[in-house]
């Protein structure tokens, strides 16, 4: 089997195997995914095939050729095929759902997210592509990873705190042409018991959050085990006179939440 079939499945129109790194709504510039590397566009070389169909398509994959479609910004789907040789190679890179594409078709460039690669089921060779075509003004829906920076600088971190991540990636609404590769935090200051929430987060021009009902949060400063129980055998000694225990805080109830609503997906 190729090593395509790695990637997460979401159902999709084929009623076979799609491999987005999210969905698109074609009425919509929306298209969920992680993305893992922006500022490199992939090359793809295109030629435009004036035939739709079961059989053309069988037509051209009998010819080593792989029968796609380029859609959105408010453009008419543009059918096209792309050498399977090409495709699966690309495929084989583990970040072409994750990278633009710049789509090489009768000499001019089309830039574009891919959207979904249909496979066989058997042979779990590519049958068919999809590519969300990007436009200048656009905006797209993206998931962009969250790296930490200044671990050093965190108190927290370095009496052996651990660094509780309740999002990897942020849910982003970006300019087409401003799709940052990833999110770089710092924990500098950050102590045990601190959360970082997305209001301390400047992200990069062109760039807003798209989950705007709520400050949530991102990541949480928790006391490793050893010295929690340290600190409850401690807390334990000190019992107030009336014989009631003070009430430890809690975590937090945001990223105790967040991590419940993940939870599905990463079943």
């Amino acid at each position: 089997m190729l090593a395509i079939a790695q990637f997460p499945v979401i159902g999709a129109r084929f009623g076979v195997m799609v491999i987005p790194g999210g969905v698109a709504d074609r009425k919509t510039t929306k298209v969920f995914r992680k993305v893992t590397e922006m500022s490199e566009a992939l090359t793809l070389p295109a030629e435009t095939r004036e035939r739709a169909g079961k059989g053309a398509s069988r037509a051209l994959r009998r010819e080593g050729r792989i029968p796609a479609v380029i859609y959105g910004g408010k453009e008419e789907p543009t059918m096209i095929h792309v050498e399977q040789k090409e495709l699966v190679k690309q495929l084989m890179t583990g970040h072409f759902m994750n990278s633009i594409v710049e789509i090489e078709l009768n000499g001019k460039k089309v830039r574009a997210l891919p959207k979904a690669v249909a496979l066989n089921p058997v042979s779990d060779i590519p049958e068919h592509a999809d590519f969300f075509r990007m436009v200048k003004g656009g905006k797209i829906e993206v998931e962009v990873p969250v790296v930490f920076i200044d671990e050093e600088e965190s108190p927290g971190l370095k009496k052996g705190g651990v660094l509780n991540v309740v999002r990897h990636e942020l849910e982003l609404v970006c300019e087409n042409d401003k799709i940052p590769g990833e999110i770089v935090i710092s924990v500098k200051g950050k102590d045990v018991g601190d959360a970082i929430h997305i209001s301390e987060v400047t992200l990069p021009a062109g760039s807003e959050s798209a989950i705007t009902d709520r400050d949530f949060t991102i990541a949480t400063l928790v006391a490793p085990s050893a010295l929690k129980k340290s600190e409850e055998e401690a807390d334990e000694e000190e019992i107030p006179a009336d014989g009631v225990a003070a009430t430890e805080q809690g975590p937090d109830d945001d990223a105790a939440q967040e991590q419940e609503d993940k939870a599905p997906d990463e079943e």
